[in-house]
């Protein structure tokens, strides 16, 4: 009988040691400090899918309502054969054809600055603010390097918000139209994308 006892009593410390060690693996796989794991099903992470985006971004530096303003420079900007210092905001309209009044699909919004000193070469920091059809209020981030005398420059798309959560891909810009007299330009984009569909109810459960 007391080596019977002595087996139970043995074997409900083991169970009951096995549970503890559980439970405290289940907690810290849940929470550390500031930090949760997720569900994907919880954040409505759904299939990957590769979509292509396709517009005309209008770069205008002259006249009486420009869209690109310079907010800073540097003591040898001027003497500078590429502008190196130069730090440019923008607020840039996306259309869907070329032409100027064609229709608005969104705005480039962020800076753009003369990072080389041997070539014209912009650093690129842009958010591609949405506001046309279902990306309407959806966005995309772009952080890149951008040799404006290139025939294709390429850079990445690092993340984005609403319908954009969680994506992932590349840029690619051509320039189409540049006036050296004005310094006005038009820069043809496409956008390859890798996404994730979502069922937000903030967009209505609809998925892209």
């Amino acid at each position: 009988m007391p080596k019977t006892f002595s087996k139970l009593l043995s074997s409900a410390f083991f169970f009951l040691l096995t549970l503890l060690f559980l439970s405290i693996n289940l907690a810290s796989a849940k929470s550390n400090g500031f930090s949760n794991v997720l569900s994907p099903k919880k954040i409505g992470l759904k299939r990957e899918k590769l979509s292509h985006l396709h517009f005309f971004f209008h770069d205008i530096v002259s006249g009486r309502h420009p869209s690109a303003v310079q907010v800073a420079s540097a003591a040898m900007t001027e003497k500078s054969k590429t502008g190196f210092g130069s730090v440019v905001m923008a607020d840039d309209p996306l259309t869907e054809a070329p032409q100027r009044n064609s229709k608005l699909v969104g705005k480039a919004q962020g800076i753009y600055a003369s990072a080389a000193q041997d070539q014209v070469g912009l650093l690129m920091v842009m958010n591609f603010a949405f506001i046309e059809g279902k990306f309407n209020g959806s966005s995309l981030s772009l952080l890149g390097r951008n040799t404006v005398f290139s025939t294709v420059r390429e850079m990445p798309i690092v993340g984005g918000s609403g319908l954009f959560r969680f994506a992932r891909g590349y840029a690619q810009a051509k320039t189409h139209t540049f006036d050296l007299k004005t310094g006005d330009a038009v820069v043809e984009y496409n956008l390859s994308l890798r996404l994730i569909a979502l069922a937000l109810t903030s967009l209505k459960g609809k998925y892209i």
